[in-house]
């Protein structure tokens, strides 16, 4: 069963039919939703017909498809499109420098959720897609993040099972304490191999009016040929520009409020 909604009300039996489509789905049959919701075929199959008829679901043959319509909702997410909307000339201006992959994402929990993913034809092979979600301590993006995050939320993250995805996943608290404490000196973290063999990238924190961490921006290429840190000083200079236009729209928006 998905996690994360009161499957005891309708809406929370809603949002657990959303969200049993995982990234790589497109169609689920009836009988897939029930098996991964748990609820009973009747409820499932009155429920996605509702959310079929809101947009939030499309229905064909072979079963069921998430909607247009939730990507319309999505993108009236007031932060998340404001932030992209800033940040999408830096993440084409690093693009255009480097012609390699450019990430922009933020935490929910403990993982990162990608807000945007740029890259050629010849993009990177990467596991990240524009609306997936990784774990924070095995990514650039993730590490940049949790490196001058609160301390309690650090801690919950390195008292957790840590899952080794490669063989080059850091899974030892300790050394991966040692990495943030070494990330929040430099401003920049890397990944080396450690959400996907073959994928190397160097990422820096995005940081808001109250200097907290609110996004990161990340390259990223092929261990074959890429050199992250080459680019330390590109990615820094683009966080460095997204958290100063984010400042300034915040003081103005403050002033416009000011009585």
């Amino acid at each position: 069963m998905t996690d994360g909604a009161d499957v005891g009300t309708v809406l929370g039996k809603s949002v657990t039919i959303l969200r049993a489509f995982r990234a790589d789905d497109q169609t689920l049959p009836l009988a897939e939703l029930v098996r991964r919701t748990g609820l009973h075929k009747a409820t499932v199959h009155r429920l996605a017909r509702d959310l079929a008829r809101n947009r939030l679901l499309d229905r064909s043959d072979e079963g069921y498809r998430l909607s247009g319509g939730l990507f319309e909702l999505g993108m009236r997410a007031s932060v998340e499109r404001s932030l992209l909307e800033i940040a999408m000339p830096f993440i084409q201006d690093l693009y255009e420098r480097t012609h390699e992959t450019v990430h922009l994402g933020v935490r929910d929990g403990h993982d990162i959720v990608y807000l945007a993913k740029v890259g050629g034809h010849k993009q990177t092979n990467a596991p990240s897609r524009t609306g997936g979600r990784l774990p924070l301590y095995c990514t650039a993006i993730g590490k940049a993040l949790l490196a001058d995050a609160a301390p309690a939320l650090r801690r919950a993250v390195l008292s957790e099972p840590l899952t080794r995805r490669t063989p080059h996943t850091v899974v030892a608290p300790g050394m991966l304490r040692r990495q943030l404490q070494q990330i929040s000196k430099n401003g920049c973290a890397f990944e080396y191999e450690e959400s996907a063999i073959g994928l190397v990238c160097v990422a820096a924190p995005i940081f808001g009016s109250d200097n907290t961490p609110v996004a990161a921006i990340s390259i990223a290429g092929p261990s074959s040929r890429f050199r992250p840190d080459a680019h330390v000083h590109a990615v820094r200079a683009a966080a460095a520009g997204i958290s100063r236009t984010l400042t300034r729209r915040d003081v103005l928006r403050d002033g416009k409020r000011s009585p």
